[in-house]
């Protein structure tokens, strides 16, 4: 074992205090907020010098949201990559809410934008090869969402897939083999126009032993090729790890200072730090993203899931790359200048909502569905209803059959990602149930077994003073979570307020909980509360909180339509630490 003597340290406080010197700017993460896990990123200083970002979706549809910026610190979301039923009609069949678009890697070469992604069926069992669905969708634009192809399969038995080309052309996958059968790091080459593999795969590194080694990305540098993977699975334990090799394949040395990015074991708010990507700006200097979540040690509080965070990164010739920890308030290297002039079919990330659905008009890309839709589902401005979203019917609910398979008839639901730990989200509804467990509301949704609604809904109701049970239009919330949830609640709704338009309102006032309220359109000062849900609720898995609309019949035969107008959501305000 050798030390450093305290000249050495000396000449090492000096260079680390030049390097320190240099940061001049300070940025809050996280940078894209929200649902946005497994970022993978690159700048592209043919395209203007502007940086792009790719994040899982699992099963969220449109999936594999891409946003831009020009200055790291406003992003917008300009494509999703998955935009179109026909490029991958099997996630209608995904079983289980930790299915669907894992780990995305986008790259860029020679004018086309290529993104890896692996469609994950995670009810199936590790061993079994049907389980991974590897492809490759590319664009030469991606600020338009229908540029991106239909993608290329490729056979690749594992996740987190990410391309790289070698100085003599050769395109190398690198990606993570399922980690319960054989841990480890695995590669190959491969065609992206065709699909086509090599003869064989191989192991290139196994990690430091932390559990789950996966999200690999290579970095050509200083005549090594530099490995970096994660580890130690996504939750408190997830960590960023690296090594080096003179040749693509290995054999690979570990970094003597692994992990190099992890916020395991500490008081950090932000936790889960890993799955990072690295990249540089117009001036050389190197950046990183990762996904964490706002949890804090604790990590029973964090509806937002796993969002994108951006880190500075010192990386000196010849050496290791140093990955300053992830933190709610950062100093970095200088910025580039604002610049919001990005093109793009979508809003940015701290834009508020204000949909009026007008005549003519399509539904915004970052609205989401669970899974495929069903599109006579979601009218906008049908005859007769101008300025609304008409939704009908689903047969299922929410939580649909078992609370993680919902099969190709689809859930009738339309939301978008939280992105303010503090918001509020307002819709107008008209709705008429005329059958029995007729149902419309709005919805903190998590994933099928994790979501809190408060809805109109037809139920047979005993009024106390007639001793009568008749059906009755009454305000139901109620949640679905794995830990202890607030009771069912049932309220008449009040007959001066029948054939109303209604407001409704979703707020999260503090971290920890929601309140859901409804009254007339006309007369907020009669808003009434009906429920308030818990944000542990709907924190877990890989996910991260949607907020919006839904109608079902329960299992039902009614067909009543909802018409939603109207639609709002204002963020107000972050907690980082």
């Amino acid at each position: 074992m050798s030390c450093l003597s305290w000249s050495s340290l000396t000449v090492l406080a000096g260079v680390l205090s030049v390097r320190v010197a240099a940061w001049n700017s300070t940025y809050y993460n996280p940078v894209i907020p929200g649902f946005h896990p497994d970022p993978s990123c690159i700048f592209v200083p043919e395209e203007d010098n502007t940086f792009f970002c790719a994040s899982s979706s699992f099963n969220a549809f449109p999936g594999i949201p891409i946003h831009a910026s020009k200055d790291l610190m406003h992003w917008r979301l300009i494509s999703n990559v998955l935009n179109r039923p026909e490029q991958l009609p099997t996630l209608a069949i995904t079983n289980g809410s930790t299915s669907g678009i894992w780990g995305s890697a986008i790259r860029y070469r020679e004018g086309t934008f290529y993104v890896l992604t692996t469609l994950v069926f995670d009810d199936q069992p590790e061993t079994n090869n049907s389980r991974w669905d590897n492809m490759v969708f590319t664009s030469v634009d991606p600020y338009a969402s229908g540029a991106w192809s239909q993608p290329v399969h490729f056979n690749f038995t594992g996740y987190d897939t990410s391309p790289f080309w070698d100085a003599d052309g050769t395109v190398y996958v690198t990606g993570s083999h399922p980690w319960e059968v054989t841990p480890g790091i695995t590669q190959t080459t491969l065609d992206l126009a065709t699909g086509a593999v090599g003869a064989g795969y191989q192991y290139v590194w196994n990690g430091t032993g932390g559990e789950a080694p996966e999200g690999p990305h290579i970095y050509p540098r200083d005549g090594y090729y530099y490995l970096m993977i994660a580890e130690g699975g996504t939750g408190l334990n997830h960590m960023e790890t690296i090594a080096r090799a003179r040749a693509v394949g290995g054999p690979y040395e570990a970094n003597p200072a692994n992990p190099i990015l992890t916020n395991a074991n500490t008081s950090e708010y932000f936790q889960t730090v890993g799955h990072a990507d690295l990249f540089q700006d117009a001036e050389g200097s190197w950046w990183g993203v990762a996904l964490s979540t706002r949890s804090g040690p604790e990590y029973t509080v964090f509806p937002m899931g796993r969002e994108t965070v951006l880190f500075p990164v010192t990386w000196e010739e010849g050496e290791w790359p140093v990955l300053q920890p992830v933190r709610g308030e950062m100093s970095g290297w200088q910025l580039p200048p604002t610049n919001v002039d990005v093109p793009g079919e979508g809003p940015f990330t701290n834009e508020p909502d204000y949909l009026t659905f007008s005549p003519g008009s399509t539904l915004p890309i970052h609205l989401v569905h669970w899974r495929l839709p069903i599109n006579a589902s979601y009218t906008v401005s049908p005859p007769g209803y101008p300025n609304t979203l008409r939704l009908l019917p689903s047969k299922l609910n929410l939580t649909a059959y078992d609370g993680n398979y919902a099969g190709p008839g689809g859930q009738t639901l339309i939301a978008r990602r939280q992105m303010d730990t503090l918001f509020t989200y307002g819709v107008n509804m008209d709705f008429a149930p005329g059958a029995e467990e007729e149902e419309a509301g709005v919805t903190v949704f998590l994933t099928q077994n994790h979501h809190i609604d408060l809805g109109m809904v037809l139920l047979p109701y005993t009024n106390a003073s007639t001793n009568m049970t008749v059906l009755t239009p009454c305000f139901r919330f109620r949640s679905a979570s794995y830990i202890a949830v607030p009771p069912t609640t049932v309220t008449p709704v009040p007959t001066a307020w029948l054939d109303r338009t209604l407001h409704w309102e979703i707020k999260a006032f503090n971290i920890t909980h929601y309140s859901f309220a409804a009254g007339p359109a006309d007369a907020y000062s009669q808003m009434q509360t009906f429920g308030y849900g818990l944000a542990a609720d709907v924190s877990w898995g890989f996910t991260g909180t949607l907020v919006g609309i839904y109608a079902t019949s329960n299992g039902g035969e009614g067909t009543a339509p909802a018409y939603f107008s109207e639609w709002t959501y204002v963020g107000q305000g972050q907690y980082r630490d």
